[in-house]
C-alpha cells in the first residue's frame, strides 16, 4: 500500500471520529477525552508515516486514485515533497491542538458543537494537501472552510461571533470562486482537471497572469493577505482557543500551500513582473498586519492580526523566489523559497503556542481584554514562561526559530543587486525595508502583549482567582516552546529537510547545512554570511549566568525594599500602571493618521473644577470602511430595490426568462 493510501486511511479515520463524536459529545468528560485522544493518535500515526517517508524517499511521488468524484476521472491524490512538508505542519499542529484539547476541552460549555467538527476540520486540511486534481482540491477546500466555519460559530448566540461567522463564510465563498476560475483557466479547452495534465499544458502568458491574480484572491483571502484579511481578526478569536491555533497556525499554511502548488508547480516558468505583485502585497500585509496588532487590546485579536504580518513575511519570500526563478538564479530562488517554508513551519510553532497561552489565560480569568489583566506571572508562572518563549520567537529574536527564517529572508533580499530588471532592483530593497520595519514593530507588539498581560499588578478582580493551566495544556505548550528553541539553535536540520521541496520546485537547493563546521548555516557561501544559533544560545546562556553570579556574589547582601514608582501617585493603585493603549500611543501618533485615521480628544477641566479629565480615542479600519462597507451598502440597496421581483406573476417570470435567453443567444452569436 502506498504512503498516499495510508494517509487516506488516516483521513477516513478522522471522518469516522467526527461521526463518533456526534454520539459521544454530550457525554461530559469521557466523550471529550475520547475524541481528542483519537485525533491525537491518528495525527501522531500520520506523522510517523511522513517521518518515514522523509528519511527514506521524499522525492518519488506516491499516488492513489479513488473511484469517486467526477465521472471517468475519479479522485486523484498525490504525496510528493511539497505535500509531505505541509502535511507535517498540519498533522503536528493537529496533534498539539488535540493534546491541548484534552485539558482545555473540559472547560468548553458546548462540546457537542465542537467535537464533531474538530476531526472533520483536520480531515479537510489533509485532503486539500493530498488532492491531485482540481475537483478534489476544491471539494476538500470547501469542506475545510465549512467545518472551520462551524467551529467559528460555536458560541453563535454572541452577536460578534455570529457576525464573524457570516463574514468568514462570505470571504470563504469568494475565495473558492476565485480558485474555481483559476483551475478553469488552467484546465483549458480540453477540461482535464488533473494536476498532471495542467503541468503538461503550459498556459499562455495572458492565462498565467489571470491565474496569478485569481490565486492571490483565492489563496490570499484564506491566508489573510491585505486587503482580503478582514475575516481573520473576527473569526480566529471567536473560535475556541485550540481551534484558533489550528486556524491561525495551520489553516493559513494550507492557503500558502495552494498558492505554491499552483504558481510554482502547475503554472510553469514565472515572469519577473509577476514577482513584483506578490512582493507588493506581501510587504503591505506585513506592515499593516503588525500595526493593526499594536492597536489591539484584545489578546486573541492581537494574535490574529499578528498572523497577517507573518503571512506577509511568507509572501515576500515567495515573491523573491519568483523573481530569482524568473531570472535563472536558482541558488537565490532556493534560498528565498526555503525562507518562506521555514517561516511557515516556525509560525505554526509559535503562533499555536501563543494561542494556547491566550486560551489558558481566558480559561483562568474569563478575560481577553489585556487592560483587565496584569500580574498573571505570579498566578500562572508556567503559562507565563512558555508565553514569553512564544513572544521572543515571534519577535524574531535569537536564539529562537523566528530569527532564523527572517534572517534567511533578509539574506535573499541582499541578493537583489544581481537582478537585471530595474523594477526589481528598486522594489526588493523597498520591501526589505518594510520587512525590517515589521520586525521592529513585532518586537514592540509582543513586549506590550506579555508586559500588559503578565507583568505589573492585577488591573481587575478577574485575575484574583487565576491559576495555571492543566497538565495536558501545559504539555502541549512546553513541547512547542522546546521546538521553537531547537529549530532556532539547529536550523540546519530543518533547512536540509526542506531541500527536496526546493529541488522539486526550483531545481536547486541551499548548500548542505549539516556538513558545515560548528553547525553553522550558510545561505549562499561562507564568505558572504553565516549564522550559528547554537553558539549564540551558548553565549547568551553563559553571559546571563555570569551576570547573575556576579550580581549575587559581589553586590550588597543587604535586602533593601522600597515603594515602586507610582507615576506621581502617592498610592500604588493598579490604575496608575501603563496600559496597552498608552504603550501603543507613540506608534499610533506616527502611523495613525494615515493608517487608522486615529483621532485623540482630551477634555481637561479648568483649575478648581472637580469633574474628571476625559480622554477619547477613535481608531478606524480604513480598509473595511473604504472597501467593504460600500460594497455591503450597494448590495443592501440592490436587494431592497430588487425585492419586488419575487412577487411577479408567472407571465412576467416567463417574459424575463425569454429576454435573458435572447441576450445569451446574441452573446454566443457575436462571440469571436
Amino acid at each position: 500500500m502506498s504512503d498516499a493510501a495510508v494517509l487516506l486511511w488516516g483521513v477516513a479515520s478522522l471522518l469516522g471520529t467526527a461521526v463518533l463524536a456526534i454520539a459521544v459529545s454530550r457525554t461530559p468528560g469521557s466523550g471529550t477525552r475520547l475524541v481528542y485522544g483519537l485525533t491525537l493518535g491518528i495525527s501522531a500515526a500520520a506523522l510517523l508515516v511522513l517521518a518515514g517517508r522523509v528519511l527514506e524517499d521524499p522525492v518519488t511521488p506516491s499516488t492513489a486514485v479513488l473511484p469517486v468524484g467526477l465521472p471517468w476521472i475519479g479522485a486523484h491524490f498525490r504525496l510528493d515533497a511539497l505535500s509531505t512538508f505541509f502535511l507535517v505542519v498540519i498533522d503536528f499542529g493537529g496533534a498539539m491542538a488535540s493534546l491541548y484539547g484534552l485539558g482545555y476541552g473540559s472547560h468548553e460549555p458546548s462540546p457537542h458543537r465542537v467535537l464533531p467538527f474538530f476531526p472533520a476540520f483536520l480531515a479537510g486540511m489533509n485532503l486539500v494537501v493530498l488532492a491531485d486534481d482540481a475537483f478534489t482540491f476544491l471539494l476538500s477546500w470547501e469542506f475545510m472552510s465549512l467545518s472551520s466555519w462551524a467551529l467559528v460559530i460555536v458560541h453563535h448566540r454572541e452577536r460578534e461571533n455570529a457576525r464573524a461567522g457570516y463574514i468568514y463564510l462570505v470571504m470563504a465563498s469568494f475565495g473558492t470562486l476565485a480558485l474555481l476560475l483559476a483551475f478553469g483557466l488552467l484546465s483549458g479547452p480540453g477540461g482535464n482537471y488533473t494536476f498532471e495534465a495542467m503541468r503538461a499544458a503550459g498556459p499562455t502568458p495572458l492565462v498565467a497572469t489571470f491565474v496569478l491574480a485569481l490565486m492571490l484572491l483565492g489563496a490570499g483571502s484564506k491566508a489573510g493577505l491585505v486587503p482580503l484579511h478582514v475575516w481573520l481578526p473576527l473569526a480566529h478569536p471567536a473560535a475556541p482557543s485550540h481551534v484558533s491555533a489550528l486556524m491561525s497556525g495551520v489553516m493559513t499554511k494550507v492557503a500558502v500551500y495552494g498558492f505554491i502548488r499552483v504558481i510554482f508547480d502547475l503554472l510553469g516558468e514565472p515572469t519577473w513582473w509577476s514577482s513584483i505583485i506578490v512582493l507588493f502585497f506581501g510587504g503591505l500585509t506585513a506592515v499593516l498586519g503588525i500595526l493593526y496588532a499594536l492597536m489591539e487590546k484584545d489578546l486573541k485579536r492581537l494574535l490574529a492580526y499578528s498572523t497577517i504580518e507573518n503571512i506577509g513575511v511568507i509572501f515576500v519570500s515567495l515573491g523573491l523566489a519568483l523573481a530569482f526563478k524568473a531570472n535563472a538564479m536558482p541558488s537565490a530562488a532556493a534560498l528565498a523559497l526555503t525562507a518562506a517554508l521555514f517561516h511557515a513551519l516556525n509560525h505554526s510553532f509559535f503562533k499555536s503556542l501563543l494561542f494556547f497561552g491566550a486560551g489558558a489565560v481566558l480559561t483562568a480569568t474569563g478575560e481577553r481584554d489585556m487592560e483587565k489583566l496584569g500580574g498573571l506571572i505570579h498566578r500562572m508562572p508556567q503559562t507565563s514562561f512558555v508565553f514569553l518563549v512564544g513572544c521572543v520567537a515571534i519577535s524574531s529574536l535569537p536564539p529562537f526559530n523566528g530569527f532564523v527564517s527572517e534572517w534567511l529572508a533578509f539574506q535573499a533580499v541582499l541578493q537583489s543587486p544581481d537582478l537585471p530588471q530595474w523594477g526589481l532592483k528598486v522594489m526588493v530593497p523597498a520591501v526589505g525595508g518594510l520587512l525590517a520595519l515589521s520586525a521592529a514593530l513585532a518586537a514592540a507588539c509582543f513586549v506590550k502583549a506579555f508586559g500588559i498581560t503578565f507583568l505589573g499588578r492585577p488591573r481587575s478582580s478577574a485575575v484574583e482567582h487565576a491559576h495555571d493551566a492543566d497538565r495536558y495544556s501545559l504539555a502541549a505548550m512546553f513541547i512547542l516552546a522546546v521546538l521553537c528553541l531547537l529549530a532556532g539553535i539547529l536550523p540546519g536540520l530543518v533547512i536540509d529537510g526542506l531541500s527536496p521541496v526546493t529541488l522539486s520546485l526550483i531545481g536547486s537547493r541551499m548548500p548542505v547545512q549539516m556538513a558545515q563546521p560548528w553547525l553553522s548555516i550558510v545561505p549562499i557561501a561562507a564568505s558572504r554570511s553565516s549564522y550559528n544559533g547554537l553558539l549564540v544560545f551558548v553565549f547568551i546562556a553563559i553571559s546571563a549566568s555570569a551576570a547573575v553570579y556576579v550580581i549575587h556574589r559581589f553586590a550588597s547582601h543587604a535586602l533593601r525594599r522600597g515603594p515602586a514608582w507610582g507615576c506621581g501617585f502617592a498610592d500604588g493603585v493598579a490604575g496608575s500602571q501603563y496600559t496597552g493603549v498608552s504603550f501603543a500611543q507613540p506608534i499610533r501618533r506616527v502611523f495613525g493618521t494615515f493608517v487608522f485615521r486615529a483621532t485623540e480628544r482630551v477634555e481637561m477641566p479648568a483649575p478648581g473644577e472637580t469633574r474628571p479629565a476625559r480622554f477619547n480615542l477613535e481608531v478606524h479600519d480604513v480598509i473595511w470602511e473604504t472597501l467593504y462597507l460600500p460594497i455591503g451598502k450597494a448590495l443592501d440597496f440592490a436587494t431592497d430595490h430588487l425585492n419586488h421581483l419575487q412577487f411577479l406573476t408567472i407571465r412576467r417570470y416567463l417574459t424575463l426568462v425569454f429576454l435573458f435567453l435572447i441576450v445569451l443567444l446574441l452573446v454566443l452569436a457575436l462571440w469571436p
